[in-house]
C-alpha cells in the first residue's frame, strides 16, 4: 500500500534523518555528519533551537525559553570536542523574599541563604539548619556527579590517560553517589514535609520547582546557581554554533518542514507537503507523543507491533510536566537601575506567606470543576496565585549589555503555569482576556514590590503561554522539561541507565531530547543526542 508513496526518493536517501532541530537533534546531526554520514536534520519551525533560542524585538534581545545554561560536565566538553569557541560570561543568581535580597557569589553564600530564611522564619531555626545541612550534602554529591568531563564526548582511544587518571578513580565514587541520589527520589514537597513543619517555609524552599520534582534535583539548586553561564549574544548562540558545525561537516538542514508520517517498515518519513525522505536510521528528537501517533506500524511483524503498542500506551498515557507563563517587557529605564536591585537572573518571592494550597488543591478543584466556576471566581484565584508566587526574572542586558538598546532594559518575568487551565479557558472563549489580565497582575505585583520603575516605564509587552509553547515548540502540554514527575515514568530516569534512554522498540529508530530521560534539561538533551548518534555509528563498525 505504500509503494506509491515511496517512489521517486532517490535524491532523498540518507544514512540518518534527524527530526527536531533543538539542541538534541543538532548534537546528533553534527556528530553523525562529522563521521561521514549523509545526514538530514528536519525542523518544523523557521529557526532551530526550540526552547534554546534568542530573538530580537524592537532592538531588545530576549531568550525564548532557557534563561541560562549549565555545563554539567557536558556542554564545555562537547564544545571542546567540536572545536567550537563560544564566548561566555557567568550568569550569577540573586534570591529575594519581600524586600530582602541576597546575591549568590560562591559556596559561602549558603550562609547568607540560611540568614535570609531565619530572618523570615525565626521560629524554624533548627529546621532551617537541617535544610542547609542537606543542601551542603547534595552539593558534595553534585561535585562528584559532574566532577569530570563527560566521557561520552571524549575520544578514549586517543586519550587513554583520561581513563586511568580520571574515569577509574572517579567511577566508584560516581556509583556510590548515584545510589545516594536514588534514595532522594521522593517529591521535594513530601520530603520537606517530614522535617519542616511551617508550610510557608516549605513553599519558600520549593515552590519555584516543578511539581513533584525529585528531592535531590530540587535541593541541588544552590550548586546550579553557582554554575550557570550565559553565551554572549544569548543562549541561542549555542544553537547557532551547532548549526554552523552541521553545515561545515556537510550535513543538510531543512526547516519549516513538519513530519506527518513515519514508516519504519519502508524506512522513510513523510512531510506535510507529501515530500518523502528515505533513511537507514532515524533519530526522533522531537515530541515523543507525536512519534507514536504518526508511526505507521501495520506492516511490521506482530511481535514488534505488540511491543510498540505497549510503549505507545505508556507514552500517550502520560503527560508533559509543568509549563510556564512568561511576560516580556521593553522598559525605558537603564540597566543600571536594575543592577542596583539584583543580578540578571533573579528568583523573587514578593510575600513570605507562600502559595500553600493555591497551586495544589485549589487549582485541582478548579480544573476538575471548571464549568462550575464563574469568571470572577477564577480571577480571584488568579489574584492569589500571582501575589503569593515565586518569579524567575531574567534581564539579558545585565549579562551582556549589547542585548538592550542604550538607556533601556528588557526583562523576562516567568512563573510556572498549568497547561490545562489555559486550555479550558481557551475553550471557554476568553483566553485573550485571561492572558491580558495575567500580564496586568504580574506587572502590578512586581512594580508594587521590587521594581517600582515598571509602573510607568514599560514601552511594550507581550507574553508566551503554555498554549503558545505547545504550538511553537510542538511540546505536549507545553512541557518545558519533559514528563510530569510521577512514581512510574514512561522513560528512563536512572543515571546509570542513561545510555538505554535513546532506544525505541521501532526498528532503526532512536530517540533523543527532553522527552527520553527524566529529569531533563539542556545538558541531558545534548547527552542523549550524542548517545543516539553513537548507537548509529557503532552499527556501522
Amino acid at each position: 500500500m505504500y509503494l506509491s508513496i515511496a517512489v521517486n526518493m532517490s535524491d532523498n536517501n540518507y544514512d540518518t534523518i534527524v527530526v527536531g532541530g533543538g539542541v538534541a537533534g543538532l548534537t546528533a546531526s553534527v556528530y553523525l555528519a562529522r563521521s561521514g554520514q549523509r545526514v538530514l536534520l528536519i525542523e518544523k519551525n523557521s529557526e532551530c533551537g526550540g526552547l534554546v533560542n534568542t530573538f530580537n524585538r524592537d532592538g531588545f534581545w530576549f531568550d525564548a525559553g532557557v534563561r541560562a545554561l549549565l555545563d554539567a560536565g557536558i556542554i564545555f566538553t562537547m564544545l571542546k570536542d567540536l572545536n567550537i569557541n563560544l564566548e561566555i560570561v557567568r550568569s550569577p543568581v540573586s534570591l529575594g523574599i519581600e524586600n530582602e535580597i541576597i546575591n549568590i557569589k560562591d559556596s559561602s553564600s549558603l550562609e547568607d541563604y540560611r540568614s535570609l530564611l531565619k530572618k523570615f522564619y525565626p521560629e524554624s531555626s533548627g529546621e532551617i539548619d537541617e535544610v542547609i545541612r542537606i543542601i551542603r550534602k547534595v552539593m558534595k554529591h553534585m561535585d562528584v556527579l559532574y566532577g569530570i568531563e563527560n566521557p561520552v564526548f571524549k575520544d578514549l582511544k586517543r586519550d587513554p590517560g583520561f581513563i586511568f587518571k580520571k574515569i577509574l578513580p572517579w567511577f566508584p565514587r560516581f556509583l556510590l553517589t548515584v545510589r545516594k541520589i536514588n534514595r532522594m527520589n521522593a517529591p521535594v514537597e513530601d520530603y520537606l514535609r517530614t522535617f519542616v513543619r511551617d508550610p510557608s517555609l516549605r513553599d519558600m524552599i520549593s515552590q519555584h520547582f516543578f511539581r513533584n520534582t525529585p528531592s535531590f534535583f530540587a535541593l541541588s539548586y544552590f550548586s546550579l546557581y553557582l554554575e550557570y553561564f550565559y553565551p554572549k549574544g544569548g543562549v541561542g548562540k549555542l544553537v547557532e554554533a551547532l548549526k554552523s558545525k552541521l553545515l561545515e561537516f556537510g550535513g543538510e538542514l531543512k526547516t519549516e518542514t513538519k513530519i506527518t508520517g513515519v514508516f519504519p517498515a519502508e524506512h522513510f518519513v513523510k512531510d506535510g507537503q507529501n515530500g518523502n525522505y528515505k533513511y537507514k536510521n532515524l533519530i526522533w528528537a522531537a515530541d515523543l507523543k507525536t512519534l507514536y501517533r504518526i508511526a505507521e506500524i501495520e506492516t511490521l511483524s506482530p511481535s514488534i507491533r505488540t511491543t510498540i503498542e505497549e510503549t505507545r500506551a505508556k507514552i500517550l498515557g502520560n503527560r508533559g510536566g509543568d509549563s510556564v507563563f512568561a511576560i516580556f517587557l521593553e522598559v525605558d529605564e537603564p540597566l543600571e537601575s536594575f543592577a542596583k536591585v539584583s543580578h540578571g537572573h533573579f528568583f523573587y518571592t514578593p510575600l513570605k506567606q507562600g502559595l500553600g494550597e493555591t497551586h495544589r488543591q485549589e487549582l485541582n478543584d478548579l480544573l476538575k470543576n471548571f464549568a462550575h466556576f464563574s469568571k470572577e471566581e477564577i480571577l480571584n484565584w488568579l489574584d492569589k496565585f500571582t501575589r503569593l508566587n515565586t518569579y524567575e526574572i531574567s534581564i539579558p542586558g545585565l549579562k551582556d549589555p549589547s542585548l538592550a538598546p542604550p538607556g533601556k532594559t528588557g526583562l523576562i518575568i516567568s512563573i510556572l503555569a498549568e497547561y490545562d487551565l489555559f486550555r479550558q479557558i481557551k475553550e471557554a472563549g476568553w483566553i485573550d482576556e485571561f492572558t491580558a489580565d495575567l500580564e496586568d497582575r504580574i506587572l502590578k505585583v512586581i512594580s508594587d514590590s521590587i521594581y517600582p520603575m515598571l509602573k510607568d516605564k514599560v514601552i511594550a509587552r507581550f507574553s508566551f503561554t503554555p498554549l503558545s509553547i505547545e504550538s511553537r515548540i510542538g511540546s505536549s502540554e507545553g512541557g518545558i522539561t519533559g514528563w510530569e514527575f510521577k512514581e512510574s515514568m514512561p522513560v528512563i530516569n536512572k543515571l546509570q541507565m542513561a545510555d538505554r534512554s535513546v532506544l525505541t522498540p521501532i526498528p532503526s529508530v532512536y530517540q533523543a531530547g527532553q522527552w527520553v530521560y527524566s529529569p531533563a534539561g539542556v545538558p541531558m538533551s545534548i547527552l542523549t543526542g550524542k548517545l543516539a548518534a553513537d548507537k548509529i555509528m557503532k552499527k556501522r563498525t
